[in-house]
């Protein structure tokens, strides 16, 4: 769950020196906790551009334990002063294309049909030992890097540009092609890709975390090129922001 805010500058301006003091240090106390948290935790950013002031991220296991954080934003002294001006929900995941093209390749020559029970059962145990394999990737933590860049993304659905009636070997390609850009920035960007198909209003969001925000950029700028983006990709909105320690809040709402 990613949520912007907005600070209400009049409102908190006039809200005097005690009152202000008292939210910051309870609103902080409350992220430093959500911080460390086990089994899922969040992350404070100050926001660059007018869309928003503040963006929090929260990692969970569960949709249950994300609406528990909204609560407990909701609930701080603080949040009186603040305007959530947009928020996206997704859950990670891992690309399988080239996983799941030979695996149905098998399956076929066995003479499995697709779908069948027998497919099926297959299909799961395979993606078990995935999990399992890959439960790190599925259950990261967020990235201890400065900078942020989070924005939502389509494949395109557009008469004959249509993402979803290409066979999965040549979506398999222009996938691989896809990664393969990416993977000339390994070290210098931690790419977080998220689902969200029949959870928000976008497929997908990606989260880009790095210590030199001008690798956003170039990373962004190079896909463009790909012909996954070039011929199919749709993109969102962009946000970017900066790592903040919860104790350095009273530095960005200053009055």
């Amino acid at each position: 769950m990613h949520q912007m805010f907005a600070v209400r500058g009049r409102q908190w301006r006039a809200a005097g020196d005690d009152a202000r003091r008292r939210a910051i240090d309870e609103a902080a106390r409350q992220l430093s906790d959500l911080e460390r948290r086990e089994g899922g935790e969040s992350a404070l950013f100050t926001m660059v551009g007018h869309k928003a002031d503040l963006m929090i991220v929260h990692f969970r296991r569960t949709l249950d334990e994300l609406n528990e954080a909204e609560h407990q934003m909701a609930g701080l002294a603080v949040s009186d002063y603040l305007e959530q001006t947009t928020s996206y929900l997704s859950v990670i995941e891992l690309g399988l294309y080239e996983a799941s093209v030979p695996l149905y390749q098998r399956l076929a020559s066995e003479g499995l049909g697709a779908h069948s029970a027998q497919w099926q059962r297959a299909v799961d145990a395979e993606l078990a030992d995935l999990r399992r394999k890959m439960t790190a990737r599925l259950f990261p933590r967020i990235p201890e890097r400065r900078y942020v860049c989070f924005y939502p993304m389509d494949k395109k659905r557009d008469g004959a540009d249509n993402w979803y009636r290409l066979p999965i070997d040549e979506r398999r390609r222009l996938m691989h092609e896809h990664g393969v850009v990416g993977r000339r920035y390994a070290g210098r960007v931690t790419q977080i890709i998220s689902g969200s198909v029949g959870l928000d209003d976008w497929e997908w969001g990606v989260d880009l975390f790095a210590d030199d925000p001008l690798v956003f950029k170039k990373l962004v700028y190079e896909m463009r090129f790909d012909e996954a983006s070039a011929a199919y990709g749709n993109f969102g909105t962009f946000y970017v922001g900066i790592r903040l320690a919860p104790s350095d809040l009273a530095k960005v709402l200053a009055p």
